[in-house]
């Protein structure tokens, strides 16, 4: 199972408003969902509440996280964002991960899931992008990825290629990513790619919960 110190800090970030007459109790609740976004399979999260007398279902678990809707919530704070992509597999199949970082406050602004890499899926996560905030004249710091470059040369962004300084920003996110989803062989084995989503969004609520 992992360290415990994945599972500190304080865990007001979890809005448990969804509970209604549930049997279980809300700090149960609180656990099972910041076992799993620990990095813990939803079986061994189930199996801790085991050894706490809660006795419930990994499925449970997995509806509580669900249910929870947590998702990232921040104001963008620099005048540059860290942006990048990387693979997820899910169920053996190669997934493509793009996010964005505010490098002045570390936190997560967006994860996006797309099942391909291509320059209609970077427009789409950048258009998403402006809908949550305000990025008119920011500079995004992007590596050598292909279709990042292509798409903010081509749609008039401003951007810089740089492989360090406040780029790593994103690259601390994504290799937290990966340490945290080593309990499942570096992939999300036997679930569908929204719930991987779901899973991504949830972390970095909790990332974003402890950069304050």
């Amino acid at each position: 199972m992992p360290e415990f110190d994945r599972l500190d800090g304080c865990i007001e970030w979890i809005d448990l408003s969804f509970v209604e007459r549930d049997r279980t109790p809300e700090w149960a609740i609180q656990v099972g969902i910041r076992c799993h976004l620990g990095g813990m399979s939803l079986r061994d999260a189930s199996q801790f509440l085991d050894e706490l007398g809660v006795h419930r279902s990994h499925v449970a678990i997995h509806d509580w996280v669900q249910k929870a809707d947590l998702q990232p919530a921040s104001t963008v704070t620099a005048d540059q964002l860290a942006v990048d992509e990387k693979v997820i597999r899910i169920n053996g199949d190669d997934y493509w991960l793009y996010g964005a970082v505010d490098p002045k406050t570390n936190e997560i602004l967006h994860l996006k899931l797309f099942p391909a890499t291509t320059k209609q899926t970077t427009r789409w996560f950048l258009a998403e992008l402006h809908q949550r905030y305000q990025l008119d004249g920011v500079e995004f710091l992007v590596d050598d990825a292909d279709y990042l470059v292509n798409v903010l040369d081509d749609d008039g962004y401003r951007f810089q290629m740089i492989s360090h300084g406040n780029r790593n920003a994103i690259e601390r996110v994504f290799w937290d990513i990966e340490r945290r989803t080593s309990s499942f062989s570096t992939s999300f084995n036997h679930v569908e790619p929204q719930t991987a989503e779901t899973w991504l969004e949830a972390l970095a609520v909790r990332h974003n919960s402890r950069q304050s």
